[in-house]
């Protein structure tokens, strides 16, 4: 995002940074304090896509807020527009560094390890492999806690490279000073900081800390770009080109960036479609997994709307785009998943703080261990030894990646599942919901009126009944007309000709159809046969439409057509039950199509007739009595319900109105994906509990371990980066995560 062009210097506008350097936590309560010292300007920094979201008045240029960032000792620069976060390429010099690294360290790991491989000179050997490690291997430590210094700030950078020079000067000073340089010197190795004598050298712990910190960030970068893969499959789902069709009939092939709205394009069988647009001719299926998480190809035709990156598995499409670039089905996802990625969960803001002031709590901690040991009359060694393996150990990149890079991957395989979060707290709002609202029309229904129920009277053939007065109500530019004429193409096949067709206002239509007088009419109080009675009243008590179909004057049918349930309706709110959420049915129907609807789907609590304005009381008298509310609907008069509610759910399929007031908008178009999102975010905030519990608890039980002497340094760098990558790890789980599907076996639909 970048500042609204034309903006008044007073009103707030929203600027993506790309920050570099950042290593923890520590780093990104820095750059957000930096950014929070301009006038008017809040920062939300997050460490797993080095993304910088800043809120700020259009008055303060891109520029001052690089600045700010430049000044806190980090680089910026705005982020690229389109591109999402978090999915930068591995940088060739990292790999680079840790193979010269590895090449110089290994060899001072193992001699200082395996006493037995100890040559005469080793030592000096050692040190002589050491100092490339020291200097340029750990080169980016120093340099980012130089810059922390002359900022007096303190980061991980800082605990690791006074970790190694600690290491190693104590080294030095041992060899040139303190007897260690002597040939024939032999040193065990050991798991303690005990090293047992002034000639200990401890250089395996100082070109160990940055081998195992520079793996690990390398694995751990890798991960993390694991981790936010689902956004950048979205992002290149696009096409690159499209066949456009000009008016003359002849196709040329061009770039998807030169393609306007209101062009026809050509979709060929296993080509993408270009973009979002009607079809003007042809049929065929579209693969929409990678859209919406369909697993079944969806058939269109002329006058249906298709979206672009969705996949022509069936026959040649001619379609108009409608939508290109920016306002594409596909950018917006994409843009929804990019913002929910930038935004921060409340555990992330805990452990952010808690990070701000963990990193000179422990350089307290280091400097209290020396001044202990010494005082208790230990080696200098083994004081500086344990002071060195405290600094080390203590690294907070775990705190600072638990949350984050579990959002990452949550909302990246939510994308996957057709299910797009707009924040954050979306998730956590979504794991506290206990009752969850739902509209009808266009929500537990397909919001089409279509044939339910055909009843014939004795003596009539149902098939010659429906062909009849599919033929008359083919003229109709009723809704029930046509859907009781789509019924009889599909049940009967073409349907025969119509002569004298009239249409007569709120009744019905008439005509002759094969040498038969043939009328389709609202029924009007006049004595029907029984069982045509009977269905007429069955039809007004569940809501439905009767139509009352008359062959040469004579009674021969009652047609039921009425809205019908989506298929996954009745699965949808058994699991929401299964899961323990209670289900409330609001709606602006009448009460007998409400009641109807609500006893098939065994909803107990229903609102029928209900306003605009009287959802949003419902939704209010519900929270007000201590329910925590998700709002299920897809229309423009369910847009103040769901802004009302604790959670908005949205149908993409839905109004605009409805989709920008929910804080989660389901692209599947079914309710069932509510389940998915639910169980997702009870998955997520899970995750999120227990990367802070391990984050947390490392330290808890390795800083008192490395204070007391208990832990080597260079064993406390290998703890660390572990730390690390199990957190990354246990995040990256996430990504593969299923929705349970198999949990729908037994279900009536």
């Amino acid at each position: 995002m970048s500042p609204a062009v034309g903006a008044e210097a007073g009103e707030l506008v929203s600027t993506d940074l790309a920050v570099g350097g950042m290593t923890c936590a520590a780093c990104v309560g820095r750059v957000e304090k930096r950014l929070g010292r301009i006038d008017g300007v809040t920062a939300g920094v997050n460490l797993a896509t080095g993304r910088a979201r800043v809120l700020h008045p259009a008055g303060v240029s891109v520029e001052e807020l690089v600045a700010a960032v430049e000044r806190a000792g980090y680089t910026a620069e705005p982020a690229p527009a389109g591109v999402p976060a978090g999915i930068a390429a591995e940088e060739p010099d990292e790999r680079w560094r840790l193979l010269l690294t590895a090449l110089s360290a290994v060899p001072v790991l193992v001699l200082s390890m395996v006493p037995a491989l100890q040559f005469t000179a080793w030592q000096w050997v050692c040190f002589a492999l050491a100092v490339p490690v020291v200097t340029w291997g750990s080169a980016g430590f120093h340099r980012r806690a130089l810059q922390g210094l002359r900022h007096a700030a303190a980061t991980m950078d800082t605990l690791v490279s006074l970790g190694v020079v600690a290491s190693f000067g104590w080294s030095a000073y041992a060899l040139f000073l303190g007897g260690a340089g002597q040939l024939g010197m032999r040193m065990p190795f050991s798991l303690t900081a005990d090293g047992g004598g002034a000639a200990h050298v401890y250089l395996e712990a100082a070109v160990g800390v940055p081998l195992f910190v520079l793996a690990g960030r390398l694995l751990e970068g890798r991960v993390r770009r694991r981790s936010g893969s689902a956004l950048r499959a979205l992002a290149e789902l696009g096409a690159k080109q499209v066949c456009v069709r000009a008016e003359g009939g002849e196709e040329r092939l061009m770039p998807i960036e030169l393609l306007l709205p209101g062009q026809e394009f050509v979709v060929r069988p296993g080509e993408r479609v270009a973009t979002d647009g009607v079809v003007l001719e042809g049929g065929s299926a579209l693969d929409l997994s990678l859209l919406t998480g369909e697993s079944v190809p969806v058939e269109v035709g002329p006058g249906d709307r298709v979206a672009g990156a969705t996949v022509n598995v069936g026959g040649a499409l001619v379609v108009r785009a409608t939508a290109v670039g920016a306002d594409t089905q596909l950018a917006r996802i994409t843009a929804l998943v990019a913002d929910a990625q930038a935004g921060k969960a409340r555990a992330q803001r805990l452990a952010d703080a808690v990070a701000g002031v963990f990193v000179p709590c422990v350089l307290t901690i280091a400097v209290c261990v020396l001044g202990f040991w010494l005082g208790a009359g230990a080696a200098p060694q083994a004081a500086v030894t344990a002071a060195v393996a405290v600094l080390v150990v203590a690294c907070p990149c775990a705190l600072g990646l638990a949350t984050p890079t579990a959002l990452l991957a949550a909302t990246g395989r939510g994308a996957e599942l057709g299910v797009l979060v707009r924040g954050p707290e979306v998730l956590e709002s979504l794991r506290r919901v206990d009752t969850v609202v739902v509209d009808k029309t266009g929500t537990l229904t397909t919001g089409r009126m279509e044939l339910t129920t055909v009843t014939v009277a004795e003596g009539c053939a149902e098939e010659e009944v429906l062909r009849l007065a599919g033929s008359v109500e083919h003229r109709s530019e009723h809704p029930i007309g046509r859907a009781v004429a789509a019924a009889a193409r599909e049940r009967c096949g073409a349907l025969p000709p119509v002569d004298g067709f009239a249409a007569a206002t709120g009744l019905g239509v008439s005509g002759t159809v094969e040498g038969r007088t043939v009328r389709a009419v609202r029924p009007d109080g006049t004595e029907l046969p029984p069982g045509l009675s009977g269905a007429v009243a069955a039809a007004g008590a569940a809501g439905r439409t009767a139509v009352l179909v008359e062959l040469d004057g004579r009674a021969a049918a009652v047609l039921e057509v009425g809205d019908t349930l989506r298929s996954g309706s009745w699965r949808a709110l058994h699991r929401l039950r299964g899961m323990g959420l209670e289900t409330v049915l609001l709606t602006g129907d009448g009460p007998g199509a409400a009641q109807a609807v609500a006893d098939e789907l065994g909803i107990r609590q229903v609102h029928a007739s209900a306003s605009p304005e009287r959802k949003a009381e419902v939704v209010a008298e519900l929270r007000a009595a201590g329910r925590t509310v998700a709002v299920v609907g897809d229309g423009v008069n369910d847009a103040v319900a769901l802004a009302s509610a604790d959670l908005g759910v949205a149908l993409a399929s839905g109004s605009d109105a409805a989709i920008g007031a929910a804080g989660l908008t389901l692209v599947r178009g079914e309710i069932e994906a509510v389940v998915d999102a639910v169980r997702l975010a009870r998955q997520t905030l899970a995750t999120i509990r227990a990367n802070l519990l391990w984050a947390f608890g490392y330290n808890l039980v390795l800083i008192p371990l490395a204070a007391v002497g208990l832990l080597n340094p260079m064993l406390a760098a290998v703890a660390m980066s572990l730390s690390s990558l199990l957190v990354v790890g246990n995040s990256l789980r996430l990504r593969t995560w299923e929705p349970g599907r198999g949990q729908r076996k037994g279900g009536r639909r």
